[in-house]
């Protein structure tokens, strides 16, 4: 599985808060209600940063989360 290089997409400050919570298993609905965005707000958060991305399939949306999931947590470890 080939990472996704996260520096080479343009992520705002906001799409990184959407991405964090959807790294952590959170669902449209859910992300939304953190946030206090709408649940269609968050889709169109996802959909841009997919485009940006070259993201097409669901899969590979996964595979977006778990390159932010990785980022932080080799930030996490980098901090302690």
């Amino acid at each position: 599985m080939s990472m996704i290089n996260l520096d080479a997409i343009k992520i705002t400050p906001r799409d990184e808060e959407v991405l964090h919570l959807l790294a952590q298993g959170c669902s449209n609905k859910e992300i939304a209600g953190s946030l206090h965005i709408s649940p269609r707000t968050v889709k169109q958060h996802l959909r841009t940063l997919f485009l940006r991305a070259g993201i097409t399939e669901g899969r590979k949306r996964v595979k977006l989360a778990t390159a932010v999931f990785a980022k932080e947590q080799s930030c996490n470890h980098a901090i302690s």
